[in-house]
């Protein structure tokens, strides 16, 4: 299964889809508010064939590749929507009227889609952020980029109550699999998704045995999954 193939799903109300694309945090979501594709890197503009918003969390290689942001915006005419550091990156690549610079606390409303912004805890990266996208009024995923964990996510998770949270378990500085679990504690989703690394089996297991009330999925890049599902 490819990005291109997720984006042909019939993806019905209070439902979601979502692929992982590449091994850092690039996930497409598809529901029936719309399509979202986040951090993307590491794979061809050409399987984004139709897109509604791309949003970017930080100017990192494994998260902002501008030419493939560009591209996939020039191919769809989608809205991009990120931190303020890629923002700047951004600039003169992207349409200024289809750009938007946001920080934490901010709100984004798109046709079908709304994006809240929120505070990330990944001290190397400029301007990092967080994203909890709604989907239709329905379903809010919490994408949690290279975040380690920290309180203000009990806060988060209060407020917004995301029904999926993607945990960061390695490659992204202190990461491990036991600070993603830490992620998915704070967070209480009913599905956590592990993804920035590996042994998320392991992830899965570890999870279960601390919080088994929480839902896991040990994703496979390019494999579609639903929620609920």
């Amino acid at each position: 299964m490819t990005v291109r193939e997720l984006l042909s799903l019939e993806v019905g109300e209070g439902e979601v889809a979502f692929v992982v694309f590449n091994q850092y945090s690039g996930v497409a979501l598809k529901t029936a508010g719309g399509i979202v594709v986040v951090d993307p890197t590491f794979v061809s503009p050409g399987e984004f064939q139709d897109v509604d918003a791309v949003l970017v969390t930080h100017e990192h290689f494994d998260h902002l590749d501008v030419d493939v942001v560009s591209s996939i915006q020039r191919r769809t005419g989608c809205t991009v929507v990120s931190d303020p550091e890629s923002y700047r990156r951004l600039r003169g690549a992207v349409p200024e009227n289809r750009l938007i610079r946001v920080e934490v606390g901010d709100e984004v409303d798109l046709d079908g889609v709304k994006v809240y912004v929120e505070e990330s805890n990944h001290p190397p990266a400029v301007s990092p952020v967080t994203y909890v996208i709604e989907c239709g009024g329905r379903v809010r995923v919490y994408h949690t980029s290279d975040s380690l964990p920290f309180r203000g996510m009990e806060e988060i998770a209060r407020r917004l109550s995301p029904d999926v949270a993607f945990c960061t378990v390695g490659i992204a500085p202190g990461a491990s699999l036991s600070t993603g679990v830490q992620v998915a504690e704070l967070v209480r989703p009913r599905l956590a998704v592990p993804y920035h690394g590996r042994g998320f089996g392991r992830f899965c297991r570890l999870l279960s045995s601390r919080a088994p009330e929480i839902g896991c999925v040990a994703t496979e890049v390019g494999r579609v999954y639903r929620y609920p599902g």
